[in-house]
């Protein structure tokens, strides 16, 4: 099956995608609110969330390199196994250390998805349809995110906070197992076939992180989804300090991701109008000022509405960058590049709440999101100063097209033989 096909299995992975992001959207407030009814503080928060990006960080390029040089598909029944344990075992964990365990295999899980399924998006899609793609792909990212805060504020809250918390982790551990009906066939067998290259070919990571554009995309994917970790995993002590409830905060995370499904919906028309390097600076720089906003002591419907602001101007981020390193990256190491994106992501999962763990017990719980605006202003300027995309495509004319059955991604081959046929001269490749 040529890159660029029957989509059938894009949708399927945004469904599966969608079941397996809500469970950890549902298993991360939960794993907060749990950890503060077994007595932990801003702190030890802070700590809990850093290991859920911790053991991914070491895992992340030795799965990218085995991706570009194997199957994709395989990882993601591993993922979702990792993710509906590491949430029903968290909520049955008695104690702050097993329970930062379970959110760490979680996490893993989460990893092992996210790298088969970008990197079959990048590997089955042609050049032109990549930001298209990811777009749709990051939806099921969001829809998780929009379901997985409702419903762990719905099932979250009483005077019994540890046994409600606990129900909803293994909420989300059955709902991430529903992801397992939509991967069927998911991965085309020809294209799985055609990656397979010698493993002496690798290309070096030093030479990947080298190359212009993926420093950039790797940083400005960091600090996006730092902040949309960060708004997930302290908006609820942000809450209890507020004195708003755990239903309330599910809601506005809900209202944040429904956001980001927006955006993503009109991404191609934005970036027709601007362009992805305009595009992604300023909503960079729009994230920054919203976040500080959402330090300051606003009511809960002036809250709400920073967040839908931020939840549109984040949703650019995800697919632009994924677009980016894949684009820059070299031809047989797309997996590793996009891995080497996720250890980022993971470092800025590590470090940020960390940070923001350290800031908030010094400062205030509102003071991590004045940090989450200073990461996501230096992100706007790496984006104004990443390499310009190239120009796209025209739209290939159906009779030298893939359907014409020719040989390779455009079919030359044969449209070069009809016209050899009919007697017609044969073009320039740059006048195609």
């Amino acid at each position: 099956m040529r890159p660029g096909g029957n989509r059938g299995w894009l949708l399927r992975l945004v469904i599966a995608f969608s079941f397996a992001q809500g469970a950890v959207s549902m298993a991360r407030p939960a794993v907060s609110y749990r950890a503060l009814a077994l007595g932990a503080d801003e702190r030890a928060i802070g700590v809990i969330a850093g290991v859920y990006a911790l053991l991914p960080l070491f895992a992340a390029v030795p799965l990218g390199r085995r991706t570009d040089h194997g199957r994709c598909a395989p990882l993601l029944p591993v993922g979702v196994v990792l993710i509906s344990g590491g949430c029903a075992l968290s909520g049955v964990a008695g104690s702050l250390g097993t329970m930062a365990l379970w959110s760490g295999v979680m996490g893993l899980g989460h990893l092992c998805f996210v790298i088969g399924s970008q990197s079959l998006v990048a590997r089955q899609s042609a050049p032109h349809e990549q930001d298209r793609n990811f777009g749709h792909f990051t939806i099921g990212a969001a829809l998780g995110q929009l379901v997985g805060p409702v419903a762990a504020g719905a099932l979250i809250g009483g005077a019994d906070m540890a046994g409600s918390s606990a129900l909803a982790l293994l909420v989300a551990g059955a709902t991430a197992a529903v992801a397992f009906t939509s991967l069927w066939r998911i991965e085309h067998r020809r294209t799985a076939s055609t990656s397979r290259a010698d493993k002496s070919d690798r290309v070096p990571v030093r030479g990947i992180l080298r190359t212009r554009g993926v420093p950039a995309g790797i940083f400005i994917s960091l600090a996006v989804l730092s902040a949309t970790d960060i708004l997930t995993a302290y908006l609820p002590v942000v809450g209890e300090h507020r004195g708003i409830a755990p239903s309330v905060i599910g809601l506005l995370l809900s209202l944040r991701a429904a956001a980001t499904i927006a955006c993503r919906l009109v991404l191609t028309p934005l970036l027709r109008l601007l362009g992805r390097t305009l595009l992604l600076t300023v909503t960079c720089l729009l994230a920054a000022l919203l976040c500080g906003g959402i330090a300051l002591p606003v009511p809960v419907w002036a809250l709400a509405l920073l967040l839908v602001a931020l939840g549109f101007c984040l949703g650019v981020g995800q697919p632009l960058s994924m677009t980016t390193v894949v684009q820059a990256a070299p031809d047989d190491a797309r997996s590793t590049a996009l891995a080497l994106r996720l250890t980022g992501n993971r470092l800025g999962q590590v470090a940020a709440p960390a940070a923001a763990g350290l800031i908030a017990g010094v400062a205030g719980v509102a003071a991590p999101f004045v940090m989450l605006g200073v990461l996501l202003l230096v992100s706007s300027g790496v984006a104004l100063r990443s390499p310009r995309e190239p120009e796209e495509p025209e739209e290939p004319d159906p009779a030298v097209g893939p359907e014409a059955g020719g040989e390779g991604r455009t079919g030359e081959g044969r449209a070069v033989r009809r016209r050899l046929g009919r007697g017609v001269p044969l073009r320039r490749k740059g006048d195609i």
